[in-house]
């Protein structure tokens, strides 16, 4: 099927030569909750049972790691001249946090409203680590977008990320609300369930028509540095 979406022009792009020290610093938060949230089973303690002493200690190591990294200039976004060409380890890191919490979340709802049991803590105990290991596998052989030895393909691959953490992030967000708003009964289990598809099917479409920032393909042209 032919795409009838909005797209971008590289020639008509505005070529940024240095990023700024703000446009830097920006960045450096991403890259704070993509690696934060890396162990998923103590990330779901913390949503679970709230900030622990486990949680302050990853999150120092974090920042710690991230600043360094940042400072070096080694973090998407970070970098003091766009373009990194090779950004595996943090975009296969933001990837697993993209799919992994967005499949687990996704199983545990759609078990509660088969089941009406509950089966979170099993999953991230349990299921976690290996989806995990799988998608660092496909970065580590540059099998995600984004991942690649090579920016040629940056104006489709980058819609493709962004739509899926516009789709994610805003089904986790209506989810968190749902969860802390909605009865935990059958008809409760069964509302969270159809917002959380909903939410990912309409940003998903929204993305797909790069009606989102950053969800528009890029159309060869001149070279370009974003």
């Amino acid at each position: 099927m032919q795409y009838r979406g909005k797209v971008e022009l590289a020639h008509q792009r505005k070529i940024r030569e240095r990023n700024t020290t703000v446009y830097r610093f920006c960045h450096w938060p991403i890259w704070i909750w993509v690696f934060f949230l890396a162990p998923g089973p103590l990330t779901f303690s913390l949503f679970a049972h709230g900030f622990s002493l486990w949680n302050g200690l990853w999150l120092a190591v974090v920042l710690i790691g991230t600043g360094i990294a940042g400072v070096r200039g080694s973090l998407p976004g970070a970098e003091p001249r766009p373009y990194i060409l090779r950004f595996d380890v943090c975009y296969t890191f933001a990837w697993s946090a993209v799919i992994t919490f967005a499949s687990l979340n996704l199983a545990g709802l759609v078990g509660s409203a088969v089941t009406g049991v509950w089966y979170m803590h099993q999953l991230y105990e349990y299921a976690y680590f290996p989806l995990c290991a799988v998608i660092l596998f496909l970065g580590l052989i540059g099998k995600l977008p984004r991942v690649g030895p090579s920016t040629k393909t940056e104006g489709m691959e980058r819609r493709y990320f962004y739509g899926s953490v516009w789709a994610v992030t805003a089904a986790q967000t209506l989810l968190l609300v749902l969860w802390k708003t909605v009865p935990k009964d059958e008809t409760g289990n069964l509302i969270k369930l159809i917002g959380y598809l909903a939410a990912l099917a309409v940003m998903g479409w929204l993305s797909a028509q790069g009606k989102l920032y950053r969800t528009r393909p890029i159309l060869p042209g001149e070279d370009i540095v974003e």
